[in-house]
């Protein structure tokens, strides 16, 4: 079964999101394969769940104030601080019977896949049986403050936060894999009010992948490895193409909702 792969690229927020609503409608649409995508976002950007306040869950002045630009998903999920980061997008149509019919059944099979790329680069990543105690409710704004159950934890700290949304006809999952993490720095963004506590909480909870070797790794050497998990884990072919023309347009037309106050602050668009 041949899927097709968009390798990693570097995008704003704005359009890394649009891309992957693009991608969503229009393999739901014409019923098309699945798309496997990595990418990452540039400049420093936050993104908030679907349903999340942004002004009372993200400290919406600092993001201004500090150029990181602050966008709404429609998948679910917390907040997430998307910087030095590798972020990949998994779009399935319902008729893929390789994906279970719920969210955490998905969750699971595609955390399998990425921990066995992780493997591959050597780290060893567990699936998480369920929240843990300590973290929750005081960084309850942050993705990555507790794992949802069969997301991926390397030596108990969470080291990939990911969000879903389904509709008829199929659905979309995308996560942000930590390649380093600055528990600070993003308190300072994803919680109006920090305490040192909370600062100090996020540094236990969380870990990244350069945190996990003595040398920076290479974006493309981790991306190589994941890409190989997914390969092996499904018994897939993997074909490496770009956007259809009719993605492209739809992009195009939904960057508009994603550049909106109305939708990043309001959650008001009906596209």
């Amino acid at each position: 079964m041949a899927w097709r792969l968009l390798d990693f690229q570097n995008y704003n927020i704005f359009e890394n999101m649009a891309i992957d609503e693009a991608i969503f409608h229009e393999t739901i649409k014409n019923k098309k394969p699945p798309t496997i995508r990595f990418y990452g976002s540039h400049p420093a950007a936050v993104s908030i769940g679907h349903f999340q306040d942004a002004r009372t869950e993200v400290n919406i002045e600092k993001c201004h104030r500090d150029g990181v630009d602050v966008v709404r998903r429609i998948t679910g999920g917390k907040a997430v601080f998307h910087f030095n980061e590798i972020t990949y997008c998994v779009v399935a149509g319902d008729r893929e019977k390789i994906f279970p019919s719920d969210i955490s059944g998905t969750y699971k099979v595609i955390s399998k896949c990425i921990a066995r790329g992780l493997t591959y680069s050597g780290i060893k990543a567990n699936l998480a049986e369920g929240g843990r105690d300590g973290a929750g409710e005081e960084l309850k704004s942050c993705c990555f403050s507790v794992p949802s159950k069969n997301e991926l934890l390397v030596k108990g700290r969470k080291i990939c936060g990911s969000a879903q949304v389904r509709r008829r006809g199929g659905f979309l999952q995308h996560g942000s894999l930590l390649l380093d993490f600055d528990p600070g720095e993003t308190a300072s963004l994803l919680l109006p009010e920090r305490t040192p506590e909370q600062v100090e909480a996020l540094k236990k909870a969380v870990t990244a992948i350069n945190k996990e070797f003595i040398s920076p790794v290479d974006v493309q050497e981790i991306c190589l490895q994941l890409k190989k998990g997914f390969i092996d884990e499904l018994g897939i072919d993997l074909v490496k193409e770009t956007l259809t023309p009719a993605e492209e347009t739809l992009k195009n037309e939904l960057m508009k909702k994603y550049i909106d106050v109305n939708w990043n602050i309001e959650r008001k668009n009906t596209f």
